[in-house]
């Protein structure tokens, strides 16, 4: 009798042994090299990477939660899940904790930093609404008209990070900013000014001096954020109660073009590495301010003429 029952006991043998095998090798997120990420993230619009370290604890706990969300993540956001261990990259998405293991989510090649608590629901729940990024880019031109700091702020508060292209820091923090933006999605308006592309008169508005710098934008008064703690949760904490720790400043209206272009040649000086130049700069602010003054005067004997003419 036992020997009839050896085949079916050796055949269910089989297939517990090369089920458990197959469980294996899905037991593991596929690992990329960082040149492989970064073609994945160029040419993918929806990847969500595992950055972790080889041999640790809690990088293990991390990459099991985005395993079991695996299936998720695809079937809700369409998205490659991978990991990256001992990366280069880790410093560019997490600044402050590059050495730790965290999670980040690429939306059409825009970063979202989430270093949260590993809780399935909180990571899928955060994913899931933030499908697209939540930073708005504003300018020069658009800048009043949308946020409306100066004219009654019927759009809501505002939170907005001055930064530089050439400004390695402000690019290093650009996760960490779309994670401020999905925290704070509901309750207010996150966005950036580029001061060295097509934010500069913006920033000559609210003397902003250096890259990055955060202000706080709510009920015509503008709060500049005061702290070097550039993480998710100071930032976010910031905007939504600790900015009434900070002092209050009533919103510049918008310079018209000579006051911007007088304020510009003031900032000039005032940063300018050469002492010689600024004797040279202090005579051309003269000479500027003359002209203008002279333009002024110019237009309003015209208009007078002109209204006589009539």
């Amino acid at each position: 009798m036992a020997l009839q029952r050896l085949p079916s006991v050796f055949l269910v043998f089989l297939l517990v042994l090369f089920g458990a095998s197959g469980v294996k090798k899905e037991s593991t997120l596929e690992t990329m090299s960082d040149d492989e990420l970064v073609n994945l993230v160029r040419t993918e619009k929806h990847v969500v990477v595992a950055f972790a370290q080889r041999d640790n604890d809690a990088s293990e706990k991390l990459e099991d939660a985005i395993l079991s969300l695996r299936e998720d993540l695809v079937d809700a956001l369409g998205a490659w899940v991978v990991k990256a261990e001992n990366s280069a990259m880790a410093r560019l998405y997490n600044p402050k904790a590059p050495n730790t293991p965290f999670a980040v989510y690429f939306r059409h090649g825009v970063p979202l930093l989430y270093d949260g608590e590993l809780d399935e629901d909180l990571i899928l729940h955060t994913f899931s609404n933030s499908k697209e990024p939540a930073v708005r880019e504003l300018n020069d031109d658009v800048f009043e008209h949308l946020t409306q700091a100066a004219t009654g702020a019927t759009t809501g508060d505002w939170f907005v990070m001055f930064y530089g292209t050439s400004c390695v820091d402000c690019q290093r923090l650009q996760a960490t900013w779309e994670a401020v933006a999905a925290r704070l999605k509901a309750r207010l308006n996150v966005a950036r000014v580029n001061l060295e592309l097509n934010g500069a008169a913006t920033g000559r508005r609210f003397r902003v001096h250096k890259m990055p710098t955060f202000i706080f934008f709510r009920q015509g008064k503008l709060y500049r954020y005061p702290l070097d703690k550039l993480d998710v949760p100071s930032l976010a904490s910031f905007a939504t109660e600790w900015y009434r720790n900070a002092r209050a400043e009533p919103v510049p209206t918008p310079l018209s073009p000579f006051d911007d272009l007088t304020q510009a040649i003031a900032d000039w000086l005032r940063y300018t590495e050469w002492p010689w130049m600024v004797a040279t700069g202090g005579s051309l602010v003269a000479i500027i301010a003359l002209w203008a003054f002279c333009l002024r005067g110019r237009k309003k004997k015209v208009e007078k003429k002109q209204k006589k003419a009539k």
